[in-house]
């Protein structure tokens, strides 16, 4: 009786895990970049109810004012983003736990204030492409004319 497997066995084997493993990778990043658009895609639709439900606060207390931005540093980085309609701290939040700007430049998978009432999500390498949302008439809409496959890849 054997007591070992032979190189040729072993060989075989190694091979046959290098081939799995170079199928699998891929649809792993792959994976990653799905999940980061669809947070992206949550956070969108957390964004337009918080709006819907300041807009009717602010209704009831006779307030018609719109709303003209959701908060966050204009292009600076590491900084929390969505926190406060218009920036007023003392009233309600856009979203209770909000997230942070993108880290750097190159980072993707993150969101940027790019304006007085416009917000860029970078989105992931696998995907491509930043898109655009714009802050007009009390909605959060993104800008077609930006980039068109990332507004379906967010809003649908």
């Amino acid at each position: 009786m054997r007591k070992a497997f032979t190189m040729i066995e072993l060989v075989f084997v190694i091979a046959v895990i290098g081939i799995l493993a170079t199928i699998a990778v891929p649809k792993f990043s792959a994976t990653r970049d799905d999940a980061m658009a669809t947070k992206a895609k949550t956070t969108v639709a957390n964004i337009r109810t918080a709006m819907s439900s300041e807009v009717q606060r602010k209704i009831l207390k006779a307030d018609y004012t719109p709303i003209n931005n959701l908060g966050g540093i204009i292009n600076s980085y590491d900084q929390p983003i969505f926190d406060y309609f218009d920036g007023n701290t003392s009233g309600n939040r856009v979203l209770e736990y909000a997230p942070r700007s993108c880290k750097n430049s190159s980072a993707t998978g993150c969101w940027m204030r790019t304006g007085a009432n416009s917000y860029l999500y970078k989105m992931p390498a696998g995907i491509g492409g930043d898109v655009k949302f714009n802050v007009s008439n009390n909605r959060f809409d993104c800008d077609t004319t930006y980039n068109p496959h990332g507004c379906r890849k967010l809003e649908r």
